[in-house]
């Protein structure tokens, strides 16, 4: 236990840290809310329509694949340790693992997780382009 005394006594002072500094920020700022800074920052634009379109979800898969391969390399590491001492079963059941994770990469391959292809045409609807409409000849009024 007094080996990993220095650690925990580090982890307490980072917290402690953490808390004291949202504390002092929390006293110490100036408390004078506008209504320009309670709004919501879009590059210095205000927002006036919503987005046509929606963000992809073809990001958030490659970020998915990526979790998978990273928690393969975080179960590689303790293994690559010790090996030596898991001897023939240690090296069969990380093929077993391995093979898994490939198999459902081969899987997502053959669904098109990766295929970026054409952009396909996405056909707004009648209130979408009612508000764009809208929005551009209030802009051009004013």
């Amino acid at each position: 236990m007094a080996q990993y005394l220095p650690i925990l006594i580090m982890a307490v002072l980072s917290a402690l840290f953490a808390a004291g500094s949202f504390v002092a920020s929390g006293l110490l700022a100036p408390q004078r809310p506008t209504a320009a800074k309670r709004a919501p920052y879009e590059c210095g634009i205000v927002p006036s329509v919503e987005p046509v379109e929606r963000f992809p979800i073809r990001f958030y898969l490659i970020a998915m694949i990526f979790i998978v391969f990273d928690i393969e390399i975080i179960f590689l590491y303790p293994w690559a340790v010790i090996y030596r001492q898991l001897s023939t079963f240690g090296l069969v059941e990380m093929v077993i693992f391995g093979l898994t994770v490939f198999v459902s990469f081969l899987y997502m391959i053959s669904n098109g997780a990766l295929n970026w292809g054409p952009k396909k045409a996405i056909q707004p609807s009648e209130t979408q382009i009612q508000g764009a409409e809208s929005a551009v000849a209030a802009e051009s009024a004013a």
